[in-house]
């Protein structure tokens, strides 16, 4: 069994850590360099680094600040934002990520995910997928520019075809429970793993121990990640693992 993986995010927006609700109403919350070190010491497992307004703003990734936060952190770095080619990709894995994250580009794209993974590996490459219910279906769709614009892809269609096309991981976000604090969305989770055979990372909800507890209890999914929890020191990862091992959770 793999051990579960205990994953910050770095949520980048003008060159700030920046937090919201929902993916709205973003509040700032420190410097990227200076919060990646504080992780480092932590002993967070991996880190995530999302330059949010990247794709948005029609601008590719900040690389000096990939470099800087890479200089800081020996933990694995997945960079995502903005990524629109081979090249960028190249970039950002000279500036020190260890993996890409690929979102709106791939959803434009999904032969992107392919070139990626034929040229650096499909475990370097990271498809992204955040996740919304449509309120009158119940259907799960995937979106794209930072969360505000639904695709025609279900999500878990388009698990199935980034898998395909070379992805060694997914990282899903459910924009229901994104900053709520609710607990993770376990069925979305569930559904996932039921349909692909890659490492899954669960964003968006997590808001106690016990959440953390009940998605690796209840699921598959070998990576949880979270924002502002971690950010504002309402659990310190050390506390967390200590409490996952308690429970007989196998963690880093």
């Amino acid at each position: 069994m793999l051990a579960k993986r205990i994953i910050p995010c770095l949520d980048v927006d003008d060159g700030r850590v920046k937090k919201g609700v929902n993916f709205v109403n973003l509040i700032d919350v420190g410097s990227p360099v200076d919060i990646a070190a504080s992780y480092e010491q932590q002993q967070a497992d991996e880190l995530v680094f999302l330059d949010i307004t990247a794709t948005v703003d029609a601008r590719t990734t900040m690389r000096d600040v990939v470099q800087e936060i890479s200089s800081q952190v020996f933990m694995p770095l997945t960079v995502g934002g903005g990524i629109k080619t081979v090249e960028d990709m190249t970039a950002l894995l000279k500036a020190g990520a260890d993996k890409v994250s690929l979102n709106s580009a791939a959803l434009a794209n999904p032969e992107l995910i392919t070139e990626g993974a034929q040229k650096f590996g499909n475990q370097c490459m990271v498809v992204a997928i955040d996740v919304k219910t449509d309120e009158e279906t119940g259907e799960w769709y995937a979106y794209t520019h930072g969360g505000r614009k639904r695709t025609e892809w279900k999500a878990l269609d388009w698990a199935k075809e980034a898998v395909s096309r070379g992805a060694g991981e997914l990282l899903v976000t459910s924009m229901d429970k994104d900053g709520t604090k609710s607990g993770f969305d376990i069925e979305l989770y569930k559904a996932i793993e039921a349909v692909v055979d890659v490492p899954i990372i669960a964003s968006g909800g997590a808001g106690k121990v016990q959440d953390f507890i009940d998605l690796f209890e209840q699921t598959g999914v070998t990576g949880a990640l979270a924002a502002s929890i971690f950010h504002f020191g309402e659990i310190k990862i050390p506390d967390l693992k200590n409490e996952l091992r308690a429970r007989g959770i196998t963690v880093r």
